[in-house]
């Protein structure tokens, strides 16, 4: 561990990490209505700044979730930080606010009892934003320099707390209960669709290898968008690999799955041939990553950080830290460094220098 940060309120955000610079949010106050976006040195989890808003939406979540379950994303000036409340913020990497943006205000029946969690992502010069519920579903696209919309399509009237997914450059694919679709960034126009149903569950979105997509749906199924036909080529599907909460994680020539019961799950990406599993300590609620030859995995309940080594016929576990504190989200990966926080410290994992 080269340093431990404590942080205020809690948290299921993943951190951001942009040159030297941490970024986290957190909700604090009993009803979760403070909101915390913080900016940390890498070097020694020293706090640069810190700013504080009131929510204008609704705080009410899961007891397992809260207000800050979205993670922020950056064009590598500014960063947006979208909470459960629908509060979506633009701050510069100074912590200037640029533009504030209260969506329940616009949209006030976009919310569910359980809380959002869905992180958005910039491409093509927008910033996607999936907000799915009971009541009033949609997807936007919004301008990063004023927040205004530049489009907004309707979608499945069902809670949903997957992410948007970059597919290519100005292409994201959505995923919800009806199944995935290929969106236009810039325009909100629909490319594509996959109608055979995926999962909602937070952290299950799809992952990406070039332009094939590995989609938790009925275990998983791989597809591959056509150029000259808005339906999709199913390359493969495979009822045995059913993720858990955790993405599946495509990484050099396999997939990776770990299931409900803890099990990581390796299986050839072109095929879906199971190569191994072996048990993991869980539960788990966050999604796996990897670098080089490892893949790392923190449990929820001890926090029980683990590394696996993927290397020869089978993994093995190698390594693990004993953090202590519940951990719900997914870590970041930066210049060697793991860093991943619970609701109440962020830590960095590396060697010290």
């Amino acid at each position: 561990i080269a340093w431990q940060t404590p942080l205020p309120g809690r948290g299921l955000s993943s951190p951001l990490v942009i040159g030297e610079r941490v970024f986290i949010t957190a909700a604090s106050t009993s009803d979760q209505s403070r909101l915390h976006i913080i900016c940390l040195n890498s070097t020694d989890g020293s706090i640069r700044w810190s700013r504080e808003f009131w929510a204008t939406g609704r705080t009410v979540c899961h007891e397992k979730t809260c207000n800050a379950a979205p993670t922020p994303a950056s064009d590598g000036a500014h960063i947006y930080a979208l909470f459960s409340s629908n509060d979506l913020i633009c701050l510069d990497l100074e912590g200037n606010l640029k533009w504030f943006r209260g969506l329940m205000q616009d949209y006030p029946n976009a919310s569910n009892s359980l809380g959002l969690a869905s992180s958005p992502v910039i491409t093509a010069g927008t910033l996607v934003v999936q907000i799915e519920n009971d009541s009033d579903s949609f997807a936007m696209g919004i301008e990063l320099k004023s927040g205004a919309n530049r489009w907004k399509i309707p979608r499945t009237k069902r809670a949903n707390w997957t992410s948007p997914v970059i597919l290519k450059d100005g292409v994201v694919a959505l995923q919800g209960s009806a199944g995935v679709a290929g969106i236009d960034a810039a325009t909100g126009k629909e490319l594509w669709s996959f109608g055979d149903g995926a999962s909602t569950i937070p952290s299950s979105s799809p992952s990406k290898d070039g332009s094939t997509l590995y989609i938790p749906s009925n275990g998983i199924t791989v597809i591959k968008p056509r150029a000259d036909n808005n339906t999709p080529e199913v390359l493969w599907q495979q009822a045995q690999l059913r993720p858990g909460t955790a993405s599946p994680l495509v990484h050099g020539n396999k997939l990776f799955i770990i299931n409900r019961a803890g099990v990581l799950n390796a299986a050839n990406r072109e095929n879906g041939e199971r190569l191994w599993r072996i048990r993991l300590e869980g539960p788990f609620s966050g999604s796996p990553v990897t670098t080089g030859n490892f893949l790392y995995i923190a449990s929820e309940r001890k926090g029980l950080l683990q590394c696996v080594d993927l290397r020869g016929d089978e993994g093995k576990v190698v390594g693990t830290i004993d953090l202590g504190e519940t951990i719900l989200g997914t870590a970041a990966l930066s210049s060697d460094a793991l860093y991943i926080r619970s609701d109440r410290s962020l830590w960095k994992i590396a060697e010290k220098k």
